[in-house]
């Protein structure tokens, strides 16, 4: 097969790499560019364990090919803060809503969506934004708990 070069932005910063034409996108951020937050769950997209922010929208990158990626922004939770934890996050660790983390980088990014395009969600609008995120440790009520601080101001310390 014939390799392509593709380049995205990853995390705010230009990226080219070469890929196959099957390799999926997740694959190539974890071992050709070095991202390990999204992590192989399902692999056919149901756990929501791969996802990230591709243009500012969550995508599973298990399903996405990483052709697919060229020309593309790509934010993994690596990419959300330089400097310090995000007020969503901190407000994850205060509510502790993750036990194992497996589950987190997902949850966040999906919760990261829906403060952007919803600063103030209700309840059931950030259990359907979180959806497709398993989580077997913990349950959701923390989760979800994080979220409504932050969205009504509490979880920004």
């Amino acid at each position: 097969m014939k390799k392509h070069t593709i380049n995205l932005k990853l995390n705010g910063v230009a990226a080219t790499v070469d890929v196959e034409p099957n390799d999926g996108l997740l694959e190539v951020l974890r071992d050709k560019l070095g991202v390990k937050s999204p992590k192989a769950g399902c692999e056919r997209g149901d756990c929501g364990a791969c996802t990230v922010l591709m243009d500012g929208k969550t995508v599973r990158s298990c399903l996405i090919l990483a052709v697919e990626a060229d020309g593309h922004s790509i934010v993994t939770v690596e990419g959300l803060s330089r400097v310090s934890l995000t007020p969503l996050q901190k407000a994850f660790i205060r509510h502790n809503s993750f036990q194992c983390g497996y589950c987190a980088p997902g949850v966040v990014l999906a919760a990261t969506e829906l403060l952007k395009r919803n600063r103030r969600p209700t309840r059931e609008q950030v259990q359907e934004a979180i959806a497709g995120n398993l989580c077997r440790c913990t349950g959701y009520s923390s989760i979800i708990d994080a979220v409504l601080a932050v969205s009504r101001g509490r979880g920004r310390k």
